[in-house]
């Protein structure tokens, strides 16, 4: 199978050019046609001599994001389920701010950290995306928002899949992302969201970025977050704060701690108080999200008092918290969701 042209670098695509016997500038142009005038194919270069593009052609291939079925939520909410080249799905979403468009995209096919409460895990995990794919993903998203007159303004790395286990696919997306001469996402509108993969965290903290890193804790403790999240097990608790502590004290950047409230388990006044007293001297944020119900597990959502006593008593010992405001409930938004229905269809 021929790489995707969505794969390469800027830089790389300048290399190409000049194995090609063309100057560096042609890999330029390749990229602005990418990424500024966002062209669906080769034939479309139109600046570049037809050899060229002949080349292109020969070596390389867009991603195919065909696709499966859309919804849209009356807030605004566009889901995708896309299909790959190798018949494998994955959502996109899209989601509308009063600050503009933010794109939630996915880095693997399933996933195989396991959370008890997210479809996402339903299957396991199939494969990690090429860096490509996730490009793809936001680039589908800005061709959309096109049409409309309006742009890609930031991204989310919470859909399907853990980032930190397709680490270097994770990077590349990223810095194709905010290159100046692409779609110039700004770095600090960008959120990368993690389970907790310690060693990762601390390269993350290494890679001299500002883009925003958020943690799935979901627990006040070790042994409530093993229950919850089976990646406790290989990253315990303690090491994931202390890797946030380093990251923290490395970058002089906040945190965002992501902490889905589930009704009777983990939404409790004591566990608000927990989770105090573990974060009481951190840089960070505390994201409370109303767990979505998933048919497939257990859990119900936490009722709207519980939520509200649990975001007053973190208020009150001085920790920075807010509620997610929920989007595209109607339409199965929750990660995960549209892609178990499909995986239940008998596809994949």
């Amino acid at each position: 199978m021929k790489p995707f042209i969505y794969d390469m670098s800027l830089e790389e695509l300048q290399e190409w050019a000049v194995q090609q016997g063309e100057s560096a500038f042609r890999g330029a142009q390749i990229f602005d046609w990418l990424y500024v005038k966002r062209v669906n194919s080769f034939d479309e270069m139109t600046n570049l001599s037809k050899t060229l593009r002949q080349k292109l052609d020969e070596q390389f291939s867009f991603v195919t994001l065909n696709e499966i079925t859309k919804f849209e939520s009356k807030d605004g909410t566009v889901k995708f389920l896309f299909g790959l080249h190798d018949d494998h799905a994955i959502e996109t979403v899209i989601m509308k701010h009063n600050y503009g468009n933010s794109v939630c995209v996915t880095t693997q096919v399933g996933c195989k950290v396991g959370c008890t409460f997210c479809a996402s895990t339903l299957g396991g995990l199939k494969r990690n995306l090429n860096p490509g794919e996730i490009v793809a993903q936001v680039v589908q998203a800005q061709k959309i928002l096109d049409t409309r007159g309006e742009r890609v303004s930031s991204i989310v790395i919470m859909g399907t899949g853990e980032p930190f286990e397709n680490y270097d696919a994770t990077m590349k997306f990223l810095r194709i992302m905010i290159h100046e001469k692409g779609l110039n996402i700004g770095q600090r509108h960008i959120t990368v969201s993690t389970s907790g993969i310690v060693p990762n965290i601390y390269k993350f903290a290494d890679e001299d970025t500002q883009i925003n890193l958020a943690i799935s804790i979901h627990a006040p403790n070790d042994a409530l977050r093993s229950k919850l999240m089976p990646v406790n097990r290989r990253f315990p608790f303690d090491d994931v704060i202390e890797a946030l502590r380093y990251y923290i004290a490395k970058t002089g950047r906040r945190v965002s701690f992501e902490y889905a409230l589930i009704g009777g388990v983990n939404d409790q006044v004591e566990h608000a108080e927990e989770l105090a007293e573990v974060l009481k001297d951190m840089l960070c944020h505390v994201n409370l999200i109303p767990v979505n119900h998933v048919p497939e597990r257990k859990y119900v959502r936490t009722s709207r008092n519980d939520i509200f006593q649990f975001q007053r008593t973190l208020a009150d010992k001085g920790i920075n918290v807010t509620i997610r405001r929920e989007q595209g409930h109607d339409i199965a938004a929750a990660c995960g969701q549209l892609r178990a229905k499909h995986m239940q269809s008998g596809t994949r």
